[in-house]
């Protein structure tokens, strides 16, 4: 067979089951979503707390990072949705998996900024305070917008995991694109043919979130 007939069997395999795909797909994004902006904010706070000079606030973020990069992020889903219920508290599989995978790249995050903060000459925080900014002040409108220039390509490569991750949360019955790709391969038995389809979708996702990223780098780079 020609290449092009092969792409027109494929297609004409997998275009009937095109909705339950796109709106599998719709759900990683979302998924995905929760999960970057979860582990934004909390890296970023962990991050601030392991730079930070009062062991009070260092040890519990060293102790999270540790732990959280030291475990399989399959177990840590397990913890928040097999877990959790049986001290009283029951979460969706959506609810539990965005939380669970937010956890964890937030620890990823976290060591990130951290490298991104130790980046940056600590002459400039000290000149800024000199010139009478608070701490925070320094913080917000010199020391981070420089930070975000030198980790987004590192932080790219986070969100791209993200994305990929969301696989793990077919474990626990969350019908998100490998999922769906798995009940319509026990359906069609098409293995081949479907998986393909998953693979492409999840590489045009990657792709635009890295493009989108790239773009902001630039800015960046531009300004600073």
């Amino acid at each position: 067979m020609t290449g092009f007939a092969v792409i027109t069997s494929w297609w004409g395999v997998i275009q009937g089951y095109l909705p339950l795909l796109a709106k599998a797909s719709w759900l990683v994004v979302q998924v995905t979503a929760v999960v970057i902006l979860l582990s934004w904010v909390l890296g970023l706070a962990i991050a601030l707390m392991r730079s930070s000079k009062s062991r009070f606030l260092q040890w519990p973020a060293r102790f999270y990072i540790w732990f959280i990069r030291g475990t399989p992020a399959l177990v840590q889903i397990f913890i928040v949705y097999f877990g959790l219920p049986q001290f009283g508290l029951r979460l969706s599989p959506f609810v539990a998996g965005t939380i669970a995978l937010g956890l964890n790249s937030a620890a990823y995050v976290a060591e990130t900024i951290r490298g991104g903060l130790l980046s940056i000459p600590r002459g400039q925080g000290e000149s800024a305070l000199a010139l009478g900014l608070t701490h925070s002040d320094a913080m917000r409108r010199i020391i981070l917008p420089q930070v975000v220039r030198v980790i987004i390509p590192p932080i790219s490569n986070e969100v791209a995991s993200s994305i990929k991750n969301t696989s793990l949360l077919s474990t626990i019955t969350l019908m998100e694109l490998t999922l769906q790709t798995e009940v319509i391969v026990a359906t069609t038995f098409k293995p081949f043919e479907f998986y393909i389809a998953a693979a492409i979708i999840y590489l045009l996702m990657t792709t635009v979130c890295l493009t989108a990223l790239r773009q902001v780098e630039n800015r960046y780079s531009l300004r600073y």
